[in-house]
């Protein structure tokens, strides 16, 4: 067992690099890896990660390599201080052309391989993260919330067992990380398919061989012949804003909700760690407004600079769970409540469809000062989803096309549960008593 701090484990540690958005002379194009890109990172994903060109003798010395921990230096929100790290396996560079550096906001780490495991040092800077104390290294001046790093790597006391010790523990946590990275492959695999089979069916109108329906499209039609587009207002029983009241309870916003917001979407869904604000609001709003199985929340205002309105995200039985309490959608939102809670799963795909095709873009209204705002009135006059008029082949068709759904919900409930598994287990194995022992 020895004591000592970060610094005397380190080979390297540099400063990340932002360089420029287009290329110029004796420049690198690198994928820069920013705080918010950490999660995905973790586990080999790379599809939101900004390319940047940097001076090539930059980019020479801050190349990074497998296993090298990337630590945020800077940024961090109310809730979400800094210091938060990642680690980049070796499968993250072999699905990357390109080389990799991290963002000048975060700073990357390089151990030495002959005193410390890299991937058990990255357990024990999250398990120092998560028991706060990194708190001491959190400052915030002029609006910025900053990581004291030097401080922290020459004054922090670590406890460290020997190198076998090290691995197990490593090995022990990084096996939960791998079980939610074969989850969350296997979630990318079915939401395509999902996605394929709406094109296939409910776009392009090819059916499998053996439903026998008459698709010929007849003059000024947008359906076959025995479809029928039916506009959503005729589908939907009502379309509500949300809700936001206060952070404290009141005397009429007594009761307790969660908040769903579109920044939310993504954690809900996929299993991820719920930062869902809890808020108080009227008994009467929660109500009328309680998430329901087959509910599609939609968002309802952004910022029209960084994406579309129109974001969706399907309420099922596992999505309600998760969320663990009563929860209403944000006030910046829609909710979509159809007359039967079945159609959620095809209207979900059909919005992912509008958007992904740019179709979205005409129910949207921007601002002067930028925000884009939801015509759901216009929308819901307007859009239409296409339906067999056979009773049972649209229920077939719906029960189809729902089912990858549900597995994808399924398996982000499996995820959140290793993430919680996880989360118990390092403590007891990354606490200095347990070191210790």
């Amino acid at each position: 067992m020895n004591t000592c701090v970060l610094k005397d484990l380190i080979e390297i540690s540099k400063d990340g690099e932002w360089g420029k958005g287009e290329s110029f002379d004796d420049s690198v194009e690198m994928l820069a890896i920013r705080g918010t890109d950490f999660e995905d990172a973790r586990f080999g994903v790379l599809d939101s990660v900004p390319r940047r060109h940097v001076i090539k003798r930059i980019a020479d010395r801050k190349t990074l390599r497998p296993w090298d921990v990337l630590i945020e230096a800077a940024g961090g929100t109310k809730g979400q201080i800094t210091g938060r790290t990642v680690i980049l396996r070796p499968q993250l560079f072999d699905r990357s052309a390109l080389p990799i550096t991290c963002a000048s906001f975060s700073r990357f780490i390089r151990f030495r391989n002959d005193v410390c495991d890299p991937e058990f040092m990255f357990w024990y800077l999250q398990y120092l993260y998560g028991a706060g104390f990194m708190h001491a290294y959190h400052t915030q001046h002029t609006g910025v919330s900053r990581f004291q790093w030097t401080i922290f790597s020459e004054r922090e006391p670590l406890v460290l067992p020997s190198l076998a010790a090290q691995r197990r523990i490593a090995s022990t946590l990084s096996v939960y990380d791998e079980l939610i990275a074969n989850n969350q492959q296997r979630i990318r695999i079915l939401e395509e398919m999902a996605r394929a089979l709406h094109r296939q069916w409910f776009i392009d109108f090819r059916l499998p061989g053996g439903d026998k329906v008459d698709l010929s499209m007849p003059p000024n039609r947008c359906v076959p012949q025995d479809w029928e587009a039916i506009p959503f207002h005729k589908l939907l029983v009502s379309m509500k804003g949300g809700d936001w009241g206060s952070d404290v309870p009141t005397k009429e916003e007594a009761a307790e909700v969660g908040i769903v917001r579109g920044t939310d979407f993504n954690e809900v869904a996929y299993g991820a760690e719920l930062r869902v604000p809890i808020r108080y609001i009227k008994a009467s709003s929660l109500k009328s407004r309680m998430l329901e199985v087959g509910d599609v929340i939609v968002e309802n205002s952004v910022n029209a600079k960084s994406r579309c309105i129109g974001t969706p995200l399907l309420m099922d039985e596992h999505v309600l769970r998760r969320l663990g309490r009563d929860a209403v959608a944000a006030s910046f939102c829609k909710v979509f409540r159809f007359r039967e809670s079945k159609l959620g799963p095809l209207a979900y795909l059909h919005l992912r469809h509008l958007r992904e095709s740019k179709r979205m873009e005409r129910y949207q209204n921007v601002a002067t000062n930028g925000i884009g705002n939801f015509q759901s009135k216009k929308f819901a006059q307007e859009e239409h989803l296409a339906l067999p008029k056979v009773v049972a082949l649209r229920a077939k068709l719906l029960v189809r096309i729902a089912s990858p759904l549900i597995e994808v919900s399924m398996l982000a409930s499996q995820i959140a549960n290793l993430r919680r598994t996880r989360d118990l287990l390092l403590p007891r194995l990354l606490a200095r008593p347990a070191l210790s022992a």
